[in-house]
């Protein structure tokens, strides 16, 4: 191969970049179910914000345990969500899909982590 030659493509390649993407997407997703364990385990009230102390809760156990169930089902749909990388090709245009996909997830997520406060805020 000269000099400014391009080498030959690789077909693989594309598919392992997408693999190694869904890989690292997985690994978030096994964060979120390690979280939600946290919450389950937590004896205080679990947080959700950074920056904002968790709310006074009338029962603990039930707040805990609704709020870890919520990081497991958005750990589900993340991951689910993360298997459309494996099956679009990165240079298509559907790769937006799974983008906006987890705009909509972030948002459902803060929407029901606000129902499940509200369900069990000490009035």
């Amino acid at each position: 191969m000269g000099r400014g030659a391009l080498p030959a493509d690789d077909p693989g390649k594309e598919d392992r970049k997408m693999k190694m993407a869904f890989m690292i997407w997985s690994a978030v997703a096994i964060v979120l179910i390690v979280i939600g364990a946290m919450a389950y385990r937590s004896e205080t009230p679990a947080g959700f914000y950074s920056n904002y102390g968790p709310p006074e809760v009338r029962d603990v156990h039930g707040y805990n345990q609704a709020v870890a169930r919520m990081w497991w089902t958005a750990a589900l749909l993340f991951e689910a969500i993360g298997g459309l990388l494996l099956k679009v090709r990165q240079n298509s245009p559907l790769v937006i899909l799974p983008v906006l996909l987890t705009v909509a997830w972030a948002i459902g997520l803060l929407l029901a982590y606000h129902r499940i406060e509200a369900k069990y805020r000490a009035d």
